[in-house]
């Protein structure tokens, strides 16, 4: 049986300071080879996969399954002992688009899409800039500030809490609960109570826009389950479970997107300097952005249903894979000189959205909330400075997400 390499790498906070030095390295050693990975509260013997051509293939196999209802039997086989006390590992949840195969997979994403059109997402634009701009009319221009957590994180949370019909007295337990979700070191308890109480508001949420509906996400996923006929609306438990979903995803990886772009740009100002003076050139480095610095580190949790060859070795059956998107959009293979941040790059073929039936419904939304940012940000300030020597910036200890704790700026 072959064995984990570099055992415990990827929990390590070396790698989460700079993950893309660990990954030349595995793709140099082989694009898919063994490690543990920690999600929810398990550490587990897992499969991670960081070569682009390798990445793109498993996301859209269908031997690799994403069902909520194998995966807590899969990861207590696969889990590994840590000598502390045991921790439980993911509870069964309900299943949502994300956690399903074909044909719920199929029909669960049909009736979100109805939710999440094209039509509501551009309706949202006149108040996503005015959000935009509320945020930016705070900034005292020469003043240190947060940009993570005054404007990064800040305006996707208004935006998904205004998509969701959720009150904004809520939004900062909905980033609460997040990060204890999240974060590698938070504890099974921990995660555990936080998810009850995310649930328990959610069912109250639903409760309330059931007896009075809105506008909103809630208001027409609950239309599309009273809609349903013959089994094929949403049924309770996946109603909680999509709402759970859109508020913690559809949110968290925009915010990282805006603050890794930010820093980015402040690493390279003539970059900079030209997209204020080429305005055109914005859609296409927003997917610099995303293929440079992600916002994702691993793909969602999958499973092998049966023995899986790629890469030169053969995943056997009921094996956890992890595709890394941030390794395979810097594989050299598939980008030229993919170390170098370039936002007149061609943009084709990133992953950063994921591929296949599980590419992110959400992505239209993420590339709206980041040309609005970016285009307010360069028009109105002509200079951007860090205020913090770039050593001391954290990024956050998760595995899953690609975001930076903190990121002091001064504009003027």
């Amino acid at each position: 049986m072959i064995q984990p390499t570099d055992h415990r790498s990827l929990l390590s906070r070396e790698f989460i300071d700079d993950p893309h030095v660990f990954y030349r390295k595995l793709r140099g050693e082989g694009v898919v080879s063994r490690h543990v990975v920690k999600t929810f509260a398990a550490e587990m013997d897992a499969w991670v996969v960081t070569g682009y051509d390798e990445a793109r293939e498993l996301l859209a196999d269908p031997r690799l399954s994403k069902d909520a209802r194998g995966l807590p039997d899969v990861i207590a086989a696969n889990s590994v002992p840590t000598g502390d006390a045991p921790s439980a590992a993911a509870p069964p949840n309900p299943r949502n688009m994300l956690f399903s195969d074909p044909p719920d997979h199929t029909r669960l994403r049909r009736l979100i899409g109805k939710a999440f059109t094209m039509r509501r997402v551009e309706k949202m634009r006149p108040w996503i800039e005015e959000t935009t701009d509320g945020l930016l009319d705070a900034v005292v221009p020469g003043r240190t500030f947060d940009l993570v957590e005054e404007l990064a994180l800040a305006l996707p949370i208004y935006v998904i809490g205004n998509l969701l019909g959720v009150p904004a007295d809520r939004f900062a337990d909905i980033r609460h609960w997040n990060g204890v979700l999240t974060n590698v070191d938070t504890g099974a308890e921990e995660k555990r109570d936080a998810l009850a109480q995310m649930y328990g508001y959610m069912g109250a949420l639903i409760a309330s826009k059931r007896a009075q509906p809105g506008d909103d996400m809630v208001s027409a996923l609950i239309g599309a389950q009273d809609e349903g006929t013959g089994g094929t609306g949403l049924d309770d438990g996946e109603l909680l479970s999509t709402v759970f979903l859109v508020m913690n995803a559809g949110y968290e990886t925009t915010a990282n997107m805006i603050s890794s772009g930010v820093l980015a740009l402040l690493r390279h100002p003539a970059a900079r300097e030209r997209l204020r003076s080429e305005p055109a050139l914005l859609p296409g480095a927003i997917e610099e952005f995303l293929r440079y610095e992600g916002p994702l580190n691993l793909a969602t949790i999958r499973y092998t249903t049966a023995p899986v060859a790629v890469g030169g070795v053969v995943v056997p059956e009921n094996a956890i894979v992890f595709v890394s998107l941030l390794s395979a959009n810097r594989d050299a293979t598939r980008f030229a000189d993919p170390e170098r941040f370039d936002v007149e790059r061609p943009a084709a073929g990133h992953l950063a959205f994921g591929h296949g039936i599980h590419h992110c419904l959400g992505a239209p939304l993420a590339r709206l909330e980041g040309e609005v940012v970016f285009r307010r940000l360069l028009d109105r300030f002509a200079s951007w400075e860090l205020a913090v020597p770039e050593e001391d910036l954290r990024w956050r200890y998760s595995l899953q997400f690609r975001g930076l704790d903190r990121l002091p700026v001064r504009l003027g």
